[in-house]
Formats: C-alpha cells, structure tokens, sequence
C-alpha cells in the first residue's frame, strides 16, 4: 500500500446512504420529490445526439444566461459540478495546509470534508443547543485574524434554520481577510440572498445549487459567485471541463421555466406548514424549517421510525448521529406529505 497524505489518514470516509431508493418516496436528500421542469427533459431529448456527446462542453451561452439569472455579470460566476466543487473550489484558491477554517455544527457535512482533504484546521460552533438557532455571538466570537475560510449554510441543512442578512455582513465584517462562503442552496424556499451583497464585501462569495428546488441533482449542476476578481483566481483552481454538456444546457432551460420552480416551491412551502400541524396534532417536538424539509424528535426510536418508514416504501433520514433522536424530512407535494403523515401515524 502507498501512503497517503496524512490529511487523508485523519479523515473519517463519508458514505451517503443513496442505495435501494428506486420506486420508493424520497423523503430523505431535499431533493426536488417529482423532477425537473418537464422542458428541460424535452429540451435535452431534442438536443441530445451521438456528435454532441463527443466534444468537450462549451460554457460560452451558459454562462451569460445564468449570469443574468442571477442579476449579476459573466465575470462574477463561476460554473461548478454541483454545490460540492464549488466548496472545493474555494478551499483549493485560499485554503493551504494548517489553515484555519471556521464552521458550524451540525451542518453540510462537506464543509468538513474538503477543508480536511485540504490539510486544514477545522473549527466548528454548535448551533443553539435547544432552538437550533444561528450562535451569533459565539460564532463571531470565534473569528480570528488567522481564519482563512468560513462556510455558512443559509438556510442551514440539517436543521433549517436560517441566518439573517445584518447577522451575514457582521460575520464579513469580523473577517475582511477570509473567504466567506455564503451557500444558498435552499434559497428558493426562504427567499433570502446575500447577492446584493457581492460588490459591498470582496470577501464574501454565495454558492446556489440545482439540486434542490430545480430538481437536477442528478445532473451535479451549481455555481458560485464573487466579484470578478475573486473570480479569475478561482477559474485557475478549476478543472475547464468539470461541469458536463448536459448540465450546463439544463441549467438554461431550467431557469427560464420560473413558472414549474415557484409552483413547486410554493406546494413545498404549504406542505411544510401542513407538517407543523401534525406534528402539533401529534405532540411531536420539531424545529420550524426555512428549507424544503423539516427536523423532528422522534427520541430513541429515531432508527427503528426510519427502518419501518423504509419497509413501508418512505424514505426519511436519521440525524440522530449529530442531534440525538432527530430525523429529517424532505417536504414536496400534498399527497407526498399526507401520505408520510398517515404512515409516520401508523407506527408513532
């Protein structure tokens, strides 16, 4: 065997339970719970030809369309296979061996995984221990001159809990020598952007996904955003051919049926709402979410709820892991949740 970098030798394996999901109700990764736009399959069915996938992926109309999308220039977005590179991405431009990288827990577990690969030293700051709630003044307690990186998911995953802009601009404040990763990869379901932002602090960098709301997580399509200069140091530290065709053509398509994305999010928003009152009815403590899912205490039985739901063909995750007794729940259409209430019913 040959060594590995010792970086790799401390790193726990990351192993995402995805296996046997096929023909069951996936409750379980926040993903979009009935597919992409219906156009962007139709669009790539027209597209899609034996030529085109023989030639390395253009970048030249995406980029712009998205750039527009997103209100802001070509030269402020970067392309990326999935929120994941983006976090990469970053650690790779700013982060060296021994750096200091400031997180929170529990949150996106590959804040923690690529600031690892990287060598660094990771820092995390619980949230609240009761309410879940963003620690804002222990957090900005624990910036340093020394910090390189901070990575903030907002809306938070796993606990959905959100962080308010004033609070996003103290933290960019307290760090004007770190990159600060803003991750909106659940935006379209609070509405709350630091993208207005990105002129005003050149330290601040916000990633968004199409996993989630636009339904193409199998597509691995993301992006993150700074200002343009911020944005040429990181195209150095890039693969130029990391996000594929396909992708990068779906992503147009997508983001011009905003009809299918507000639709959507709208019946996610009103299932979250109908979760609450069953949870209510059912006197089953859960945390109010602003994502696409909703973390509730099913206590000791946390495993076995998930072992049984999985039996009867729902699929939910187990986070009691990093909060002990919890499980998350993906929120999508009203007879997606009515039926996950009426199995979690059966067995509570």
């Amino acid at each position: 065997m040959i060594a590995p970098r010792p970086a790799v030798l401390k790193m726990a394996p990351y192993h995402p339970p995805s296996g046997g999901r096929a023909g069951k109700l996936r409750l379980d990764f926040n993903e979009n719970t009935v597919g992409c736009s219906p156009r962007v399959a139709e669009y790539l069915r027209e597209v899609l030809t034996q030529p085109l996938l023989a030639v390395y992926p253009e970048y030249e109309d995406t980029r712009p369309a998205l750039a527009t999308f997103f209100g802001i220039s070509p030269d402020e977005l970067l392309l990326s296979n999935g929120t994941d590179e983006a976090i990469q991405v970053l650690i790779n431009t700013y982060v060296d061996d021994g750096d200091e990288v400031l997180t929170l827990t529990p949150s996106y577990a590959m804040y923690r995984f690529y600031a690892e690969l990287a060598g660094a030293q990771v820092r995390e700051v619980p949230y609240e221990a009761d309410t879940l709630a963003f620690p804002v003044a222990r957090f900005l307690a624990q910036i340093r001159p020394s910090t390189k990186a901070i990575l903030v998911a907002n809306p938070n995953n796993p606990t959905g809990c959100g962080v308010s802009l004033a609070v996003v601009e103290q933290v960019l404040q307290a760090a004007p020598r770190a990159a600060v990763l803003i991750d909106e990869a659940y935006y379209e379901f609070c509405g709350r952007t630091a993208l207005p932002l990105l002129n005003k602090y050149p330290n601040l960098f916000v990633s968004r996904t199409f996993s989630k709301a636009y339904g193409m997580a199998a597509m691995r399509m993301g992006c993150l955003m700074s200002n343009a200069a911020n944005m040429a140091h990181l195209r150095k530290a890039q693969s130029p051919y990391s996000v594929n065709l396909l992708a990068a053509l779906a992503a147009r398509v997508a983001v011009a049926d905003t009809e299918y994305v507000s639709t959507y999010v709208a019946e996610a928003v009103a299932s979250r709402e109908t979760l609450y009152r069953f949870f209510d009815e059912m006197k089953i403590g859960y945390w109010r979410s602003e994502a696409n899912f909703v973390l509730f205490r099913a206590g000791e039985r946390a495993v076995p709820i998930r072992d049984e739901l999985r039996r009867r063909g729902v699929l939910v995750r187990d986070r009691s892991y990093e909060l002990p007794g919890a499980v998350r729940v993906t929120v999508g259409r009203a007879e997606q949740t009515e039926r996950f209430m009426q199995e979690l019913r059966e067995i509570w």
